[in-house]
C-alpha cells in the first residue's frame, strides 16, 4: 500500500477525536487532576534528558583522554620510527574532533538543564483540567501538525497548488511521513494514559521532529510556487538549533565510543609481551 494512504487509514480517528475532545469521562479527568505525576511528567522527562546528557558528556570526556593518550603514543612511536608524521597528524586530528564533541555534549547538557527550568515553570496548577496536562498539550501539538498536513490532502485547491505536499516520493514530504510514522507509533492511547518519563521524552522528540520536517517541506513547497513565507521567528530558530545540538551530540557520543574502543585496541596491541610470546 502507498505509504500516504496507509497513513490516512491510520488517521481515521483524528476528526472525531478533535470534535469530541471535550467528551472525556469525569473519571479520567478526576484521575488526571489528582495525579501529581501527570502534572510533572514533562519535568520528569526533562530530568531524564539531563541524566542521559550528563552520561554522554562523561563518555565524551573519556574519549578526549583516550585521544590524548593516542597522541602521546603516536609521538613516541614516531621518535622510535614505528610511526610516521601522518600517523601523528591523524591522532591529533582525532583529538581535536574529540574536544569538539566534548563542547557539543556540554552545550547539550546546558540546554537540557534549561529545559528542566522551563518545564517546572510550565507545571499546571492542581485544579487544572486534563487539557492543561503535559501529555494533553503534546497530543494537541501532534494533532495540530497532522491537521495541517491533512489540509493538503483534503483541499483540492491546495493539492493542485502544492502537489509536493501530497507526494510521498518527494524527499522532504517523505522525511515528514517517516517522522510522523515514528510519532504515531509512540503516541499514547489518550491524554489520560500513564507514561514513563522516557516514553514521554521519546514521543515528545518524535512530535518535534515531525513538526520540524513538516515546516521544512511546507516552506519548500511554498517557495516552489513563489509564495514562501518570511523567515521563521527566532523561537523556531532556537528550536532548530537545539535539535541540531542534540543531533551533533548523538554523533559525538558515537564517535567517542569508537575512540575509546580504538584506544583499548591500540593499548592491547602495544602491550609489553613476555619473552618468547
Amino acid at each position: 500500500m502507498d505509504p500516504l494512504w496507509a497513513m490516512l487509514a491510520d488517521l481515521w480517528w483524528l476528526a472525531p477525536a478533535t470534535v469530541g475532545a471535550g467528551a472525556v469521562g469525569w473519571g479520567a479527568v478526576s484521575m488526571a487532576r489528582g495525579s501529581g505525576r501527570a502534572r510533572h511528567l514533562e519535568v520528569e522527562a526533562s530530568l531524564h534528558d539531563v541524566r542521559i546528557a550528563a552520561g554522554n558528556l562523561s563518555r565524551a570526556r573519556a574519549a578526549v583522554l583516550a585521544a590524548r593518550a593516542a597522541v602521546a603514543r603516536a609521538d613516541a612511536d614516531r621518535l622510535a620510527r614505528r610511526a610516521t608524521s601522518a600517523d601523528v597528524a591523524a591522532a591529533r586530528h582525532a583529538l581535536q574532533q574529540a574536544e569538539r564533541d566534548v563542547r557539543a555534549a556540554g552545550a547539550d547538557l546546558r540546554a537540557r538543564r534549561a529545559n528542566v527550568r522551563a518545564a517546572r515553570a510550565a507545571v499546571p496548577p492542581r485544579r487544572a483540567g486534563i487539557e492543561a496536562l503535559p501529555l494533553s498539550r503534546l497530543i494537541a501539538r501532534h494533532d495540530a501538525v497532522l491537521s495541517r498536513w491533512l489540509a493538503y490532502e483534503t483541499d483540492a485547491a491546495k493539492a493542485i497548488d502544492y502537489p509536493s505536499m501530497s507526494d510521498p516520493h518527494d524527499p522532504l514530504t517523505a522525511e515528514f511521513l517517516r517522522a510522523q510514522s515514528t510519532a504515531q507509533w509512540l503516541r499514547p492511547s489518550g491524554p489520560d494514559a500513564k507514561m514513563q518519563a522516557a516514553d514521554f521524552a521519546a514521543y515528545r522528540d518524535a512530535v518535534y521532529r515531525a513538526e520540524h520536517a513538516f515546516a521544512v517541506a511546507e516552506r519548500a513547497a511554498q517557495r516552489g510556487r513563489g509564495d514562501a513565507p518570511e523567515a521563521p521567528a527566532s523561537a523556531d530558530h532556537w528550536g532548530d538549533l537545539a535539535r541540531d545540538v542534540m543531533d551533533t551530540t548523538s554523533r559525538a557520543i558515537a564517535r567517542s565510543a569508537e575512540a575509546v574502543a580504538r584506544a583499548a585496541e591500540a593499548g592491547w596491541k602495544n602491550r609489553r609481551r613476555p619473552p618468547g610470546e
